[in-house]
Protein backbone atom coordinates (compact mmCIF):
# COMPACT_ATOMS: atom_id res chain seq x y z
CA UNK A 1 0.00 0.00 0.00
CA UNK A 2 0.93 3.24 -0.79
CA UNK A 3 0.55 6.81 0.98
CA UNK A 4 -0.13 9.87 -1.42
CA UNK A 5 1.87 13.00 0.86
CA UNK A 6 0.57 16.54 -0.24
CA UNK A 7 4.58 18.26 -0.07
CA UNK A 8 4.75 22.32 -0.65
CA UNK A 9 8.42 22.22 -2.18
CA UNK A 10 11.21 20.87 -3.93
CA UNK A 11 12.77 20.55 -0.33
CA UNK A 12 9.65 18.09 0.62
CA UNK A 13 9.88 16.05 -2.46
CA UNK A 14 13.95 14.86 -2.71
CA UNK A 15 13.11 14.28 1.47
CA UNK A 16 10.21 12.01 0.85
CA UNK A 17 11.24 10.39 -2.36
CA UNK A 18 13.38 7.74 -0.85
CA UNK A 19 10.55 6.94 2.21
CA UNK A 20 9.23 3.18 1.38
CA UNK A 21 5.39 3.22 1.26
CA UNK A 22 5.02 6.76 0.42
CA UNK A 23 4.53 8.77 -3.23
CA UNK A 24 5.03 12.80 -2.78
CA UNK A 25 2.75 15.08 -5.04
CA UNK A 26 4.27 18.15 -5.19
CA UNK A 27 1.19 21.40 -4.63
CA UNK A 28 1.61 25.11 -4.70
CA UNK A 29 -0.13 27.01 -2.15
CA UNK A 30 -1.46 29.64 -4.37
CA UNK A 31 -2.76 27.25 -7.13
CA UNK A 32 -6.15 24.33 -7.03
CA UNK A 33 -4.50 21.43 -5.60
CA UNK A 34 -3.72 18.58 -8.35
CA UNK A 35 -5.72 15.85 -9.13
CA UNK A 36 -3.63 13.50 -6.69
CA UNK A 37 -4.82 15.63 -3.75
CA UNK A 38 -7.89 13.58 -3.41
CA UNK A 39 -6.30 10.29 -2.37
CA UNK A 40 -4.00 12.56 0.04
CA UNK A 41 -3.81 11.33 3.56
CA UNK A 42 -1.13 13.48 4.38
CA UNK A 43 -0.79 17.35 4.06
CA UNK A 44 2.64 19.15 4.62
CA UNK A 45 1.61 22.70 4.80
CA UNK A 46 3.67 25.31 3.28
CA UNK A 47 3.77 29.07 4.14
CA UNK A 48 0.46 30.71 4.35
CA UNK A 49 -1.41 27.35 4.13
CA UNK A 50 -2.87 28.13 7.27
CA UNK A 51 -4.34 31.53 6.37
CA UNK A 52 -6.52 29.32 3.52
CA UNK A 53 -7.02 26.35 5.85
CA UNK A 54 -10.79 26.05 5.04
CA UNK A 55 -10.24 25.41 1.21
CA UNK A 56 -7.32 23.81 1.06
CA UNK A 57 -9.32 20.48 3.83
CA UNK A 58 -12.49 21.05 2.14
CA UNK A 59 -10.05 19.62 -0.82
CA UNK A 60 -8.69 16.37 1.20
CA UNK A 61 -11.14 14.00 1.40
CA UNK A 62 -9.20 11.29 3.08
CA UNK A 63 -6.93 13.77 5.06
CA UNK A 64 -5.44 11.66 7.91
CA UNK A 65 -2.62 13.44 9.07
CA UNK A 66 -1.05 17.29 9.01
CA UNK A 67 2.49 17.06 9.49
CA UNK A 68 3.91 20.39 10.45
CA UNK A 69 7.58 21.50 9.74
CA UNK A 70 7.60 23.84 12.37
CA UNK A 71 7.24 23.33 16.43
CA UNK A 72 4.13 25.63 16.81
CA UNK A 73 0.81 24.34 15.99
CA UNK A 74 -2.08 26.81 17.42
CA UNK A 75 -3.27 28.21 13.90
CA UNK A 76 -3.70 24.80 12.79
CA UNK A 77 -5.43 23.32 16.32
CA UNK A 78 -8.91 25.08 15.30
CA UNK A 79 -9.61 24.36 11.85
CA UNK A 80 -8.61 20.49 12.54
CA UNK A 81 -11.02 17.95 11.13
CA UNK A 82 -12.06 15.33 13.22
CA UNK A 83 -10.27 12.33 13.02
CA UNK A 84 -6.91 13.75 11.98
CA UNK A 85 -4.08 13.88 13.32
CA UNK A 86 -1.66 17.02 13.81
CA UNK A 87 2.15 16.23 13.87
CA UNK A 88 4.39 19.43 15.15
CA UNK A 89 8.07 19.47 13.90
CA UNK A 90 9.08 19.42 17.36
CA UNK A 91 13.26 19.07 18.01
CA UNK A 92 14.33 20.68 14.39
CA UNK A 93 14.95 23.95 15.65
CA UNK A 94 15.34 23.57 19.25
CA UNK A 95 19.40 24.37 18.70
CA UNK A 96 18.70 27.20 16.87
CA UNK A 97 16.33 28.59 18.65
CA UNK A 98 18.27 27.87 22.17
CA UNK A 99 21.15 29.97 20.22
CA UNK A 100 19.49 32.97 19.41
CA UNK A 101 18.52 32.92 23.28
CA UNK A 102 21.98 33.14 24.56
CA UNK A 103 22.82 35.55 21.21
CA UNK A 104 20.50 37.76 22.62
CA UNK A 105 21.53 37.94 26.51
CA UNK A 106 25.40 38.03 25.82
CA UNK A 107 24.44 40.97 23.57
CA UNK A 108 22.20 43.10 26.32
CA UNK A 109 24.50 41.88 29.03
CA UNK A 110 27.78 42.79 26.90
CA UNK A 111 26.20 46.63 25.57
CA UNK A 112 27.05 45.18 22.28
CA UNK A 113 24.73 47.52 20.62
CA UNK A 114 26.54 51.17 22.12
CA UNK A 115 29.67 49.31 20.76
CA UNK A 116 28.40 48.90 17.54
CA UNK A 117 27.15 52.62 17.49
CA UNK A 118 30.64 53.85 18.77
CA UNK A 119 32.01 52.66 15.88
CA UNK A 120 29.73 54.08 14.02
CA UNK A 121 30.91 56.97 15.21
CA UNK A 122 34.62 55.89 15.24
CA UNK A 123 35.02 56.77 18.73
CA UNK A 124 37.16 54.52 20.87
CA UNK A 125 35.40 54.39 23.84
CA UNK A 126 35.94 51.42 26.46
CA UNK A 127 33.38 50.84 29.10
CA UNK A 128 32.70 48.62 31.58
CA UNK A 129 29.46 45.67 31.21
CA UNK A 130 27.63 43.49 32.75
CA UNK A 131 28.25 39.44 31.94
CA UNK A 132 26.18 36.32 31.54
CA UNK A 133 28.42 34.59 34.49
CA UNK A 134 26.74 33.59 37.52
CA UNK A 135 23.19 34.94 36.49
CA UNK A 136 20.02 33.09 37.37
CA UNK A 137 18.03 32.31 34.68
CA UNK A 138 14.28 30.43 35.34
CA UNK A 139 13.36 28.82 31.78
CA UNK A 140 10.07 28.84 31.60
CA UNK A 141 9.03 25.54 28.95
CA UNK A 142 11.26 22.43 29.99
CA UNK A 143 10.86 21.18 26.11
CA UNK A 144 13.52 20.28 23.80
CA UNK A 145 14.05 24.09 23.08
CA UNK A 146 14.39 24.26 26.72
CA UNK A 147 16.74 21.61 27.57
CA UNK A 148 18.85 22.90 24.86
CA UNK A 149 18.90 26.30 25.96
CA UNK A 150 19.98 24.61 29.33
CA UNK A 151 22.78 23.25 27.90
CA UNK A 152 24.49 26.40 26.81
CA UNK A 153 24.23 28.20 29.27
CA UNK A 154 25.50 25.94 31.81
CA UNK A 155 28.77 26.26 30.35
CA UNK A 156 28.60 30.27 30.95
CA UNK A 157 27.77 29.12 34.48
CA UNK A 158 24.92 30.54 34.86
CA UNK A 159 22.31 29.05 37.11
CA UNK A 160 19.44 27.83 35.24
CA UNK A 161 16.19 26.47 36.97
CA UNK A 162 13.14 24.73 34.84
CA UNK A 163 9.55 25.58 34.75
CA UNK A 164 7.24 23.27 33.30
CA UNK A 165 3.82 22.84 32.60
CA UNK A 166 3.74 20.26 35.32
CA UNK A 167 6.42 19.53 37.80
CA UNK A 168 8.96 16.34 37.97
CA UNK A 169 11.99 15.62 38.46
CA UNK A 170 14.22 18.67 38.10
CA UNK A 171 11.77 20.59 36.85
CA UNK A 172 9.30 23.11 38.79
CA UNK A 173 5.71 23.43 37.56
CA UNK A 174 4.35 26.46 36.62
CA UNK A 175 2.44 27.24 39.74
CA UNK A 176 5.43 27.65 41.21
CA UNK A 177 6.39 30.85 39.40
CA UNK A 178 5.48 33.15 42.17
CA UNK A 179 7.86 31.74 44.28
CA UNK A 180 10.82 31.41 41.64
CA UNK A 181 10.56 34.65 39.49
CA UNK A 182 11.56 37.17 42.81
CA UNK A 183 15.24 35.37 42.30
CA UNK A 184 15.24 35.36 38.82
CA UNK A 185 17.74 37.57 36.71
CA UNK A 186 16.15 36.35 33.50
CA UNK A 187 13.11 34.70 32.61
CA UNK A 188 13.27 32.75 29.45
CA UNK A 189 9.74 31.68 27.78
CA UNK A 190 9.82 28.87 25.43
CA UNK A 191 6.13 27.82 26.17
CA UNK A 192 3.76 26.92 23.19
CA UNK A 193 0.61 29.18 22.52
CA UNK A 194 -2.08 27.47 24.38
CA UNK A 195 -4.97 28.37 26.83
CA UNK A 196 -3.17 27.83 29.57
CA UNK A 197 -0.07 30.05 28.79
CA UNK A 198 -2.08 33.08 26.51
CA UNK A 199 -1.49 35.73 28.38
CA UNK A 200 0.65 33.97 31.14
CA UNK A 201 3.36 36.94 31.37
CA UNK A 202 0.62 39.72 32.71
CA UNK A 203 1.31 42.80 34.90
CA UNK A 204 1.28 40.23 38.29
CA UNK A 205 4.47 38.04 36.67
CA UNK A 206 6.62 41.15 35.60
CA UNK A 207 5.80 42.48 38.62
CA UNK A 208 7.24 39.91 41.14
CA UNK A 209 10.55 39.89 38.68
CA UNK A 210 13.31 42.29 40.16
CA UNK A 211 14.83 45.79 39.06
CA UNK A 212 17.35 44.84 36.56
CA UNK A 213 15.90 41.55 35.26
CA UNK A 214 15.53 40.65 31.34
CA UNK A 215 12.44 38.95 29.98
CA UNK A 216 13.24 36.58 26.98
CA UNK A 217 10.25 35.63 24.51
CA UNK A 218 11.11 33.12 22.52
CA UNK A 219 7.67 31.67 22.19
CA UNK A 220 4.64 33.22 21.07
CA UNK A 221 4.25 37.15 21.52
CA UNK A 222 0.30 35.75 22.62
CA UNK A 223 2.41 34.73 26.04
CA UNK A 224 3.13 37.65 27.15
CA UNK A 225 0.47 41.10 28.01
CA UNK A 226 2.04 43.38 25.20
CA UNK A 227 0.76 46.66 27.53
CA UNK A 228 1.65 45.48 30.60
CA UNK A 229 5.59 44.82 29.27
CA UNK A 230 5.36 48.36 27.67
CA UNK A 231 4.59 49.93 31.39
CA UNK A 232 7.18 47.54 33.11
CA UNK A 233 9.79 48.66 30.10
CA UNK A 234 9.23 52.39 30.11
CA UNK A 235 10.13 52.48 33.34
CA UNK A 236 13.45 51.28 33.48
CA UNK A 237 12.69 48.49 35.71
CA UNK A 238 13.25 45.80 33.45
CA UNK A 239 14.06 44.79 30.03
CA UNK A 240 13.00 42.67 27.52
CA UNK A 241 14.37 40.19 24.58
CA UNK A 242 12.09 39.39 22.09
CA UNK A 243 11.56 37.25 18.98
CA UNK A 244 8.04 37.29 18.88
CA UNK A 245 5.65 40.23 19.89
CA UNK A 246 1.60 40.61 20.03
CA UNK A 247 1.13 42.51 17.51
CA UNK A 248 2.91 40.23 14.82
CA UNK A 249 4.22 41.61 12.68
CA UNK A 250 5.11 44.73 14.32
CA UNK A 251 3.65 47.75 12.95
CA UNK A 252 5.91 50.32 12.28
CA UNK A 253 4.19 52.85 14.65
CA UNK A 254 4.00 50.61 17.83
CA UNK A 255 5.71 51.63 20.80
CA UNK A 256 7.82 48.53 21.22
CA UNK A 257 9.80 49.80 18.10
CA UNK A 258 11.09 52.79 20.51
CA UNK A 259 10.53 52.19 24.17
CA UNK A 260 14.31 51.91 25.78
CA UNK A 261 15.55 48.21 26.85
CA UNK A 262 14.28 46.15 24.23
CA UNK A 263 15.86 44.12 22.10
CA UNK A 264 13.54 42.90 18.96
CA UNK A 265 14.51 40.70 16.12
CA UNK A 266 11.31 39.47 13.78
CA UNK A 267 10.88 35.87 14.56
CA UNK A 268 13.71 34.96 13.12
CA UNK A 269 15.25 32.80 16.15
CA UNK A 270 14.84 29.39 14.23
CA UNK A 271 15.61 31.16 10.53
CA UNK A 272 19.60 29.74 10.54
CA UNK A 273 21.14 27.90 7.48
CA UNK A 274 20.06 24.07 7.58
CA UNK A 275 16.28 24.69 9.35
CA UNK A 276 14.92 23.20 6.59
CA UNK A 277 16.57 20.45 6.16
CA UNK A 278 16.45 19.36 9.62
CA UNK A 279 12.34 20.17 9.81
CA UNK A 280 12.23 17.68 6.70
CA UNK A 281 14.25 15.20 8.70
CA UNK A 282 12.29 15.52 11.80
CA UNK A 283 8.61 15.37 9.25
CA UNK A 284 9.90 12.00 7.43
CA UNK A 285 10.41 10.36 10.72
CA UNK A 286 7.23 11.36 12.06
CA UNK A 287 5.62 10.49 8.43
CA UNK A 288 7.49 6.87 8.58
CA UNK A 289 5.70 6.23 11.51
CA UNK A 290 2.62 6.88 10.35
CA UNK A 291 2.88 4.57 7.19
CA UNK A 292 4.27 1.84 9.54
CA UNK A 293 0.84 2.01 11.23
CA UNK A 294 2.09 3.63 14.32
CA UNK A 295 1.54 7.51 15.72
CA UNK A 296 3.82 10.44 14.96
CA UNK A 297 6.46 11.24 18.18
CA UNK A 298 5.29 14.77 17.80
CA UNK A 299 1.41 14.41 18.11
CA UNK A 300 0.20 17.23 19.44
CA UNK A 301 -2.62 16.48 22.30
CA UNK A 302 -4.00 18.90 25.23
CA UNK A 303 -6.00 21.80 24.80
CA UNK A 304 -5.37 24.49 22.57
Amino acid sequence: MTITVLVPDDDGMRALAEVAGVRPVRYDAGKPLPPEAAEAEVLIPGPGAAQRAESLLAGLPRLRLIQLLTAGAETWVNVLPDGVLLATCRGAHSGATAEWAVAALLSMYRELDAFAQARGERAWAPRSTDSLQGKRVLVVGAGDVGRALRRRLEPFDARVTMVGLSAREGVHGVDELPGLLPDADVVVLLVPLTSRTRGMVDAAFLAAMPDGSILVNAARGQVVDTEALLTELKTGRLRAALDVTDPEPLPEDHPLWTVPGALITPHVAGSVSGARRRSYAVAVAEIERYVQGGLPDNLVHGEY
